[in-house]
């Protein structure tokens, strides 16, 4: 029983293509819920892909209030957040049906118009891979961990910075399962392909 939530901040016009990703999975997510977190360029969407829900915020929240307020929609056993620049390989849903940890971590594949940036983001810690990049992240956090929600729910999200710039959603998260005695699992699989592109860097230049 997992939940899918897909957020969005300005990236209406590359939503499609995570939605896609997930209603054609192998097997379906329970839910699929879809945030627009008060960018205003989503109205398109439940017309083009009625069977999903969908929040529309009047006034943008804030990633880690945003999610916060978003898992306290969730009622299934599991819950994993994606970005809507984003998208899932189309197995993946199956793949981790099965899962019994707290934590189920995989690996990513980095791709999008700016994916050697992460060369210099993360350095080392990437191989090419079919002209992207390959990103091993086993038993590591990364921003799309599928998690059990009742565990995610007693210790909620709160606001943890980098260089006292942006919030790390879901790092205080992270470390508190982990603090708690979360168990974890890996998938040795690059299962979220996380595209690196200008809106990225775009829409926090216009904050």
């Amino acid at each position: 029983m997992i939940t899918v939530v897909i957020s969005s901040y300005k990236y209406g016009h590359l939503a499609a293509h995570c939605i896609e990703s997930l209603l054609s999975q192998s097997l379906s997510p329970e839910r699929i819920l879809f945030v627009d977190d008060g960018g205003f360029d989503c109205g398109h969407l439940p017309e083009l892909y009625p069977g999903i829900e969908y929040v529309f915020r009047p006034t943008n929240l804030g990633v880690v209030d945003n999610f916060q307020d978003m898992l306290t929609m969730v009622d299934t056993e599991y819950v994993l957040f994606i970005g809507a620049d984003n998208w899932l390989r189309s197995d993946t849903i199956d793949l981790l049906s099965s899962a019994k940890s707290d934590i189920v971590t995989y690996d990513i594949i980095v791709t999008g118009e700016l994916k050697e940036e992460i060369l210099t983001r993360v350095p080392g810690e990437t191989i090419p891979h079919q002209g992207d990049f390959y990103w091993d992240r086993q038993g590591l956090h990364h921003g799309s961990m599928m998690y059990r929600t009742s565990f995610g729910k007693k210790i909620g999200y709160k606001k943890k910075c980098v260089n006292g710039k942006y919030p790390q959603e879901d790092w205080n998260l992270w470390d508190r399962m982990i603090e708690q005695g979360a168990t974890v699992e890996s998938r040795k699989e690059g299962l979220l392909f996380y595209r690196r592109h200008r809106e990225n860097f775009l829409k926090y230049a216009s904050n």
